[in-house]
């Protein structure tokens, strides 16, 4: 049933990415921002956790979800440590993921040649 779940949710993240895509004169870059933002912003009013707690892997793997995490270390580093968690608590919510991302992608482009597009 989780499986089910994630995939709903991950699904109509996904749908509202593409109705954006179709429906509207805004870039991509411009959409995954938006993305994003509205997690951070759903994550803050505690929205986002309900989303996350239904949904599990559909909820944290989008863009949303990684919105949702910056907002969630904020919160928890600015309760530890006051203000300075504003500017430490996302960076450390995230520094896997992104770390992560980052070896993948060194790693794809040491194996990898580019080629132009024609």
């Amino acid at each position: 049933m989780d499986y089910v779940k994630a995939f709903v949710t991950g699904g109509a993240i996904c749908v509202i990415g593409q109705i954006l895509i179709d429906k509207t004169k805004l870039t991509s870059a411009r959409i995954l921002v938006l993305f994003v933002v509205v997690g951070c912003i759903l994550g803050a009013l505690g929205i986002y956790e309900k989303v996350y707690n239904f949904g599990g892997a559909g909820a944290s793997v989008p863009l949303s979800g990684f919105g949702y995490l910056l907002s969630k270390g904020v919160y928890e580093e600015t309760e530890k440590n006051g203000i300075l968690g504003i500017f430490t608590g996302g960076l450390k919510a995230c520094s896997g993921g992104v770390s992560v991302a980052v070896l993948f992608s060194m790693l794809a482009a040491l194996i990898f040649e580019p080629k132009d597009k024609k």
